[in-house]
């Protein structure tokens, strides 16, 4: 199923004279075992796992399973993989280091790197070790986890999956290339009209619908029906809508969670952040309030509600992590 919201891409997209035949993800979690589970009948061996050390045994014996389904996996060192004719980054905030680094080492001249990644300045950071060219801007809008039986999905809404594209909106053939091969997976995709637009509004909806129901650890529903939660709701939004008009990037239009809408979220869902602290994991709060306020701080822009934010879900963590115990 296939969803374009540009008028003229899939004019565009059969008269492409470029083919990805080879894709290397980074990161086999929640994210890239949608990759997986969607490319890997298409590709077969020409999907690959980029992985080293420990974490690239395990994955080499064990495989992964999404959505019931169990998947061996083509493990390569990034020197392995290199002259991929597309990477895409999947891991957590902890692993952007290591992606990045794996990165440059199996990027070819023609590879096109995605990440999908959440926050806003991934590409950004890319760029800095590999060069803008190989960049296609892209994010991910999919209901997913991972649990102790594996990774699951749920089927993604017209309004999800995955949005990409150049950063200044051209039609490029890898663009098209990219259209072509998902369309072959069956990955709900668009080519927005402006994809730095896209990522900027699903950065604000993390922000305002993701760190809320972390602070308070409740489902997402809170956030309709209780008006001091919507207050926290649109006092972080506010703040991502301020910085984004800073930056040139007019998102005030519209609602982010208009993502929402259509998609079948239940009120009780518990998105990433709120899953992650579950779990006694690292959050991506660093991805999310940490770097609005930092861009905040560069650009003379006032983020006090992220600000604090960002210390009460560091808080949590420490709390999880037993650095501090002081019962009642």
């Amino acid at each position: 199923m296939v969803f374009c919201l540009s008028a003229n891409t899939k004019e565009v997209m059969h008269m492409n004279n470029t083919t990805i035949n080879s894709v290397s993800v980074i990161g086999a979690g929640a994210i890239g075992g949608y990759i997986i589970y969607s490319l890997a009948d298409v590709l077969g061996e020409n999907l690959s796992v980029i992985a080293e050390g420990d974490r690239a045994e395990r994955l080499k014996n064990d495989g992964i399973t999404v959505n019931g389904r169990h998947f061996d996996l083509n493990v390569k060192t990034p020197e392995e993989a290199y002259g991929s004719d597309l990477i895409i980054l999947c891991t957590k905030e902890s692993g952007l280091d290591s992606g990045i680094d794996a990165i440059s080492r199996a990027c070819g001249e023609n590879t096109a790197v995605m990440s999908l990644m959440n926050g806003v300045d991934t590409e950004d950071k890319i760029a800095e070790k590999i060069g803008e060219k190989h960049l296609v801007y892209s994010l991910i809008r999919i209901a997913s986890e991972r649990d102790g039986q594996g990774i699951n999905f749920n089927p993604p809404s017209p309004s999800m999956g995955i949005y990409f594209g150049e950063k200044d909106n051209s039609h490029s053939e890898r663009v098209n290339a990219i259209s072509e091969l998902f369309e072959r997976g069956n990955i709900v995709w668009h080519v927005p009209e402006n994809i730095l637009y896209e990522i900027w509004l699903k950065y604000a909806l993390n922000i305002s619908m993701n760190i809320p129901q972390a602070i308070l650890g409740v489902g997402i529903g809170a956030c309709t029906v209780s008006e001091n939660v919507a207050f926290i709701r649109d006092a972080l939004r506010s703040e991502v809508i301020k910085v984004a008009a800073a930056k040139g990037i007019d998102i005030s239009k519209r609602d982010p969670a208009i993502y929402l809408e259509g998609t079948g979220t239940p009120l009780d869902a518990r998105y990433s952040t709120l899953q992650d602290l579950d779990a006694k994991r690292k959050t991506e709060i660093d991805l999310f309030c940490g770097a609005l306020v930092k861009m905040g701080q560069e650009l003379n822009v006032p983020t006090p509600y992220n600000e604090l934010a960002l210390h009460i879900i560091h808080s949590l963590e420490e709390k999880n992590e037993g650095e501090f115990n002081f019962p009642g």
